[in-house]
């Protein structure tokens, strides 16, 4: 199965809650009019998509209705579409983690059950796969299983992992995985990080002193911050990416079990409202089921027929 079937599959009940229902709503239209956008509006809502954001995407949609003298409703779903691939790829930084030059720190935050672990294992299956010399740190020190969870990994991808006792100062882990990786000349050190929620200024804290020995020990290393977000949470995912961006600098977003919700539209929320680009989606259980994003690529894949 190629990599677009695999996302249009995972994608499944999110076409049926979007593009199926926008297909029945324009077949009840000849004309284009207000009652129709409202009809279009509440969809778009229903999928997880926000209110702010849905606002602008059938403002943006109205707009070019009038530029481009569009009269036949069935012609809408294509603007609607165009409107969403431009609305993820507005982002300056791209769709692609940024590892180049090598040596490269990526520092995956995010709340317990979110798919953290999942996503450092899939992300070092894949890049030892393209020939990187890869090692794991063990930074989540506090959940139960989380150091057996990622050691599992690991050796399912072939990778060295860092790891302290259980309650583990997480700097400290993080302060000796980066001396690994400078020995043994790493390419890529993924990085996993306390995920709780409960008390915002213990996490702030916590992140705040990773971030300071980072800084500190491995100024020059290309560094992106992922945060992993469960899509079946719909807009509740957006509440928690707002209040990790208040903790630290986010550069990318990883999107997990969307094979799994009605409720993808949550990536155009996501995206929109932090102005962080989503890089990376999950679209199953396999360890090749993350997947890079690419906006034209993902929205074709909700409207597919």
């Amino acid at each position: 199965m190629s990599m677009f079937e695999r996302l249009k599959r995972g994608l499944s009940k999110t076409r049926d809650n979007m593009s199926a229902q926008i297909n029945n709503v324009l077949k009840n239209y000849r004309k284009i009019d207000e009652e129709l956008f409202e009809d279009l509006e509440e969809i778009l809502i229903t999928a997880d998509i926000g209110v702010e954001t849905t606002m602008q995407i059938i403002d943006n949609v109205k707009d070019k209705v009038k530029e481009r003298k569009i009269e036949d409703a069935n012609k809408i779903k294509d603007l609607i579409k165009e409107e969403l691939v431009e609305l993820l790829d507005s982002s300056e930084s791209g769709h692609k983690l940024t590892i180049e030059p090598s040596p490269a720190i990526v520092l995956v935050v995010g709340v317990n059950g979110v798919g953290k672990t999942t996503t450092i294992g899939k992300l070092a299956n894949k890049y030892k796969n393209k020939g990187k010399r890869v090692l794991i740190a063990a930074g989540d020190t506090f959940r139960a299983a989380a150091i057996e969870q990622l050691e599992e990994w690991s050796n399912r991808a072939g990778v060295d992992i860092i790891s302290h006792s259980e309650g583990a100062d997480p700097a400290a882990v993080i302060f000796d995985s980066i001396q690994a990786a400078k020995a043994r000349k790493t390419d890529i050190l993924l990085c996993d990080t306390a995920g709780r929620l409960h008390n915002k200024k213990n996490l702030m804290n916590e992140l705040n002193k990773i971030f300071r020995v980072v800084e500190r020990e491995y100024p020059k290393a290309t560094k992106e911050v992922l945060l992993v977000v469960d899509a079946t949470t719909g807009q509740n995912a957006v509440l928690q990416a707002k209040t990790f961006k208040e903790a630290c600098d986010i550069t990318a977003i990883a999107l997990t079990k969307l094979d799994g919700t009605a409720k993808g539209g949550v990536v155009f929320s996501v995206n929109s409202e932090l102005n962080v680009p989503v890089k990376l989606v999950g679209v199953g259980e396999r360890i090749d089921d993350l997947q890079e994003f690419d906006p034209k690529t993902f929205v074709d894949a909700i409207f597919s027929e």
